[in-house]
């Protein structure tokens, strides 16, 4: 049966991690899954978990540590600024924005690397 949540994957993945640390089924202090293991288990990209992650990390429902992993910080308990940044800016704009700030970032990079090798290559088809 087709879903029926038209939200993105990353808000819906959101929600239901939310969902189960309201419920208890991961209290403060717990470790959540690995983003592997949630990525398999809602068969999504890792990105995916990522932004899922960064939503409940931007609302302080979770802290990450390098190399150990999200664990939970608090309850959602008080759901009264959900879906907006301290900014004003909606979740989704914000991660948006980073993803565009990312791309455009790896374009100028990759258009560096096609200069160079474009000027590696070039006195070569002079000589032909």
């Amino acid at each position: 049966m087709a879903t029926t949540d038209r939200r993105r994957p990353y808000l819906r993945i959101a929600e239901d991690i939310r969902r189960d640390i309201a419920s208890g089924r991961y209290a403060v202090g717990e470790r959540l899954p690995v983003a592997r293991e949630l990525a398999d288990r809602y068969g999504v990209a890792m990105m995916t978990i990522g932004n899922a992650l960064a939503v409940l990390r931007d609302e302080g429902l979770i802290e990450t540590r390098q190399g150990a992993g999200s664990f939970v910080s608090r309850t959602p308990d008080d759901d009264t600024t959900a879906g907006t940044t301290p900014d004003g800016h909606s979740e989704e704009f914000r991660i948006i924005s980073e993803q565009l700030r990312e791309i455009r970032e790896h374009v100028e990079s990759l258009t560096i690397r096609l200069d160079e090798l474009d000027a590696r290559t070039r006195p070569d088809q002079d000589e032909k």
